[in-house]
């Protein structure tokens, strides 16, 4: 909002006004002054009968009253209205500066006020700039993840209409790799939709008490089939015999757990761990913290990690599958509890997520 000023716009007129209104006054009575014979006390005296007689007194105050509505009504003419003109253009919203105090009368006031408004509009246009740059990433990166399984579908549909289809070894085997274009264009699509919706708060959380031990280990057992694959060990830093109960969605917790293991995963090294840790975080939430030894993120890809489709590589390499949604999706899973998730890495060294969530409500 542009700075306030209390300057009374009638200053400038007061002024003149009475200045004018002083200079007739001496002016009129000049001649009855210079007639005065005697000098000394004697002149004093009659001078100031002349100056400050009563009809003298009131045609000095008629002359200033006329003055100052003559200024003051060319001054809001020509100078406050135009003033306030320029406010106008540059207030924009419902608790104007203009509605609720005086125009400023001081021009340095008016610029400084101007160069406050350029500095804010400046400011606007660089969030505006940078929206734009997010907007343009964030369609190439939609159509490249929609571009690659829709042209693989359509190649393996081309060469079966081209007389593979005949061969029914070949046609089984791309109608099955069609098929797999196909299901990462449905898991595509409704990562998308789902991400919509919990930035819209369309989806209910369904919130209640649960062991977050017991949900860990339901997370370790449906990876571990692909952590022996990567050989990746999946671990808690140490024994939980007693459960901890926390608050929350259980489902849309298991699936923050589960997009985080799955990517300590796929960026884990071979013989490495993913380690997951609960820790009392203050009086009413605790911390779980998923850290692993993998590649590690570079610290200037951090600020940019829960984007939607951002990724490090920039090669376009998809070789490690994914939507590039599921960090969004986890942020905003863990922001829909109203709890945080914080992020530490370092390169070839590996990184740790973690998140907060509330004690169980007994």
């Amino acid at each position: 909002m542009l700075k306030k000023y209390s300057l009374n716009k009638y200053y400038f007129s007061l002024l003149t006004s009475l200045f004018i209104s002083f200079l007739g006054h001496l002016v009129k009575n000049v001649d009855e002054i210079y007639k005065i014979n005697c000098g000394g006390i004697c002149f004093l005296k009659n001078t100031s009968s002349i100056l400050f007689s009563f009809e003298s007194i009131l045609n000095s105050l008629i002359v200033f009253l006329i003055c100052f509505f003559i200024i003051q009504i060319r001054m809001e003419r020509l100078f406050f209205k135009r003033i306030k003109a320029i406010y106008d253009d540059l207030e924009f919203s419902a608790d104007s500066v203009i509605s609720t105090s005086r125009v400023v009368s001081d021009m340095d006031a008016l610029i400084e006020n101007v160069g406050q408004f350029t500095k804010m509009k400046r400011a606007e246009i660089e969030l505006l700039k940078r929206d734009e740059e997010f907007r343009r990433e964030f369609l190439g990166n939609i159509a490249h993840e929609l571009k690659t399984p829709l042209f693989t579908v359509q190649g393996y549909i081309l060469t079966l209409l081209d007389g593979a289809v005949k061969d029914k070894a070949v046609s089984k085997k791309y109608l099955s790799r069609a098929n797999k274009g196909v299901e990462r264009l449905i898991y595509l699509v409704k990562d998308l939709d789902f991400l919509t919706k919990l930035e819209q708060g369309n989806i209910r959380l369904e919130l209640d008490n649960f062991d977050i031990v017991v949900l860990i280990n339901n997370v370790f057992e449906m990876m571990e089939i692909r952590s022996k694959k990567s050989n990746v060990r999946l671990e808690f830093d140490k024994d939980y015999n007693e459960p901890i109960l926390v608050h929350g969605d259980y489902e849309r917790i298991q699936q923050v757990l589960t997009n985080l293991i799955v990517n300590s995963i796929k960026y884990g090294t071979q013989g490495g761990k993913t380690e997951v840790r609960i820790q009392s975080f203050d009086k009413e939430k605790i911390i779980i913290r998923v850290k692993d030894n993998g590649e590690g993120i570079d610290d200037e890809n951090l600020p940019r990690l829960f984007e939607r489709f951002f990724r490090i590589d920039k090669s376009g390499n998809r070789k490690k599958g994914g939507s590039g949604l599921g960090l969004s999706i986890v942020k905003h899973i863990i922001e829909a509890h109203r709890e945080q998730i914080f992020v530490e890495s370092q390169l070839n060294v590996g990184s740790e997520f973690s998140f907060t969530l509330s004690k169980a409500r007994i």
